[in-house]
Formats: C-alpha cells, sequence, structure tokens
C-alpha cells in the first residue's frame, strides 16, 4: 500500500493521519471463504477494507449464515471498532468473498487518532452512521416485506456487491441467509424466471431483468 493508493480510497484523511496510517498499520491478506472475524473473538485492532469485499452476518446455532451487509474498499469494519474500543467479543462473523487486503490499525493508535485527526473522528462516526443504516434497510426487509420483495431486494444487493450479473451461488445458500427454506426459494425463482428477471443455472444466477 503506497500513499497514492491510501489517497484514492481515503480522500477525507488529513495528510498527516495517511503518513501515520502508513507508518504505524500493517496490511493483511484474506483468501477468500477465510474469516476475518469470529463470534467470541476480542479484538486489539480494527480494519479498513483496501480492496476485495467482506461479508459479515450472523451464525445460527445450526450454522445457517444469515446475511448483514457488505464491505467494500474504502470502508471499515465498525464493530471490530466497537469491539476493540471496548475490549468486548463480537457477536458477528465476518469473511473474505474475494481476495481481500484490509489495513489493521493497532487499538491504541485508535484512540489517539479520536482527539489527534479531525478526520479520522468523523470517519469512525461516519462508519457508525452508514453500518447503523445498513442494518435498519436489513431489519425492514425481514419485518416488512414479504419473502418475494426480500429475495429480490437479496439478488440486487449481491448484483451490485460482485459487480456482476452472474451469481454463484445455489438455493440452499440463499434460503440459510434468509431465514427460509430452499423449497421456498426454489420456488419463488422459478417464478422469476418465469417473468424474465433472472436465469437459473447450476450452482448460479444470472440477473437479467430486476
Amino acid at each position: 500500500m503506497d500513499a497514492d493508493a491510501l489517497n484514492n480510497l481515503f480522500p477525507s484523511f488529513e495528510k498527516a493521519l495517511q503518513e501515520a496510517l502508513l507508518q504505524q498499520s500493517e496490511t493483511r491478506r484474506f483468501a477468500p471463504g477465510e474469516s476475518l472475524m469470529r463470534t467470541g473473538q476480542y479484538f486489539r485492532a480494527a480494519m479498513l477494507i483496501l480492496n476485495g469485499l467482506v461479508k459479515v452476518y450472523r451464525e445460527g446455532e445450526e450454522g445457517n449464515e444469515y446475511f448483514m451487509y457488505y464491505l467494500h474498499p474504502g470502508q471499515a469494519c465498525a464493530l471490530s471498532m466497537v469491539c476493540a474500543t471496548r475490549q468486548e467479543t463480537s457477536q458477528v462473523m465476518a469473511k473474505a468473498v474475494k481476495e481481500t487486503e484490509v489495513l489493521i490499525v493497532p487499538l491504541r493508535h485508535m484512540d489517539e487518532w479520536m482527539t489527534k485527526y479531525k478526520s479520522w473522528y468523523h470517519f469512525v462516526l461516519e462508519t457508525y452512521r452508514s453500518r447503523f443504516e445498513e442494518l435498519l434497510v436489513t431489519l425492514d426487509q425481514v419485518a416488512f416485506r414479504a419473502m418475494d420483495e426480500r429475495l429480490e431486494f437479496y439478488l440486487r444487493d449481491h448484483q451490485r456487491a460482485m459487480q456482476s450479473d452472474v451469481l454463484e451461488i445455489n438455493h440452499q445458500e440463499i434460503a440459510d441467509e434468509l431465514n427460509s427454506s430452499r423449497e421456498v426459494i426454489s420456488r419463488l425463482l422459478k417464478k422469476m424466471e418465469q417473468r424474465g428477471k433472472v436465469k437459473l443455472h447450476r450452482n448460479a444466477i444470472e440477473i437479467t431483468g430486476l
């Protein structure tokens, strides 16, 4: 990670903060499917996403994954910040969807930079606000939308995150993340295919008209 790349991802950071990040933080790479955060884990650092894609989710008692939101380059994991500063364990999971690189910011610098750099202070607050709004959208889908509407929202969200019209995901994975059954998801996807919204392939869904 060089200064130009960091500035492109976090242009709001003042020059001194960018230099501090380059000198006092470290980068780490995660392979697709590798965990960045586990339930019950303690944190001593915050994570800023440099490239790739990270999925944040809750894990059910039977191992089901309930999707919450994605983290993209230029964003930070608000929950890692909260857990680090309050020295609490994580209540969610996070894993790399693609090859992902993150910047690790040690806890001791997070506290110091909150008062030293105004841009860091605003970035942390904006990170909390953005993730909270994403959780509200997810909650709205669960509480007030029918399953067919939730499924369409889910597919559009994944289409944007993956930047692809072809999603390599099977019906059971979708059912797990939407807390539904494979039979229900398969039936709804078949109806969407009949309406020209998707094309169904083996272990993949092609978005055609959402």
